[in-house]
């Protein structure tokens, strides 16, 4: 994978965008010897991140619902505490 320090991003942010879609490689960009950012694709970004975001609000949402299952709510039909929530008068 490629570095380039921050003043050569600064000068030649357009030929380093050619690169980095040429190459398809994230590039690192370092100051003061330093990574303090990686530049990507948005593909790479969307495989790497988005995907994985999705994943953890998914096991959440999931936990959540397994959750609702196993408290009792009563007698009551769901589509009667669906409305319920909603806002509709029973």
């Amino acid at each position: 994978m490629e570095e380039v320090n921050a003043l050569t991003m600064r000068n030649n942010l357009g030929k380093i965008l050619d690169r980095l879609k040429k190459k398809g490689e994230p590039i690192f960009i370092s100051k003061e010897r330093k990574i303090r950012a990686v530049l990507v694709t948005p593909e790479q970004f969307e495989k790497r991140f988005l995907d994985w975001q999705t994943e953890e609000k998914k096991k959440v949402l999931l936990n959540a619902i397994k959750g609702m299952r196993k408290k009792k709510r009563g007698n009551k039909d769901s589509l009667v505490v669906l409305r319920s929530l909603r806002g509709y008068k029973a």
